[in-house]
């Protein structure tokens, strides 16, 4: 298996929005549009695991100065700034024909040492209640039970200090 992690390019548009509904549950995969508009605003913030020439998985996020977890306008990137120190991971998605390898657990590191060039402070995240351990095994600290009820489903708030 040969295995690229790079930055997101235009072109994976419609791989990346396909991972997206695989992956999620009804409504909380991001629209086509949303995935768009996250490789056009920034994709120093968006990173794919492309398998032997074909996209497998990916991350993208924003940054800003100050964030709050439940807010929907930041999943479109309403209030993004690339200058902001801190991060906000909106997916982490692996197609199901491709997991179990570790592709999630490179792509992860891959992106905190990514964040961390950037100068980033903080890395956050909401996730439900069974991939905590998951995350927290990346060193993410758990917050909180979130406040968003995006796409009906109940989330929690973990935060990773760079």
């Amino acid at each position: 298996m040969n295995t690229l992690i790079r930055n997101v390019t235009a072109t994976d548009l419609d791989r990346c929005y396909a991972i997206e509904t695989f992956a999620y549950e009804g409504d909380e995969a991001a629209t086509r549009e949303k995935i768009a508009t996250r490789i056009a605003t920034w994709p120093e913030g968006f990173i794919v695991a492309e398998v032997d020439g074909v996209v497998a998985g990916f991350i993208n996020s924003g940054a800003a100065f100050q964030v709050e977890m439940s807010d929907e306008a930041f999943k479109e990137l309403i209030g993004h700034d690339p200058a902001g120190p801190q991060v906000v991971i909106m997916s982490v998605v692996v197609d199901p024909d491709y997991q179990g390898q570790g592709l999630a657990k490179r792509l992860m590191g891959e992106f905190i040492e990514r964040m961390r060039a950037l100068g980033k402070t903080n890395i956050h995240l909401m996730c439900k209640k069974r991939h905590v351990p998951l995350y927290a095994g990346f060193g993410f600290a758990y917050i909180k039970p979130s406040a968003s009820d995006h796409g009906g489903m109940a989330w929690h708030e973990m935060v990773l200090d760079l």
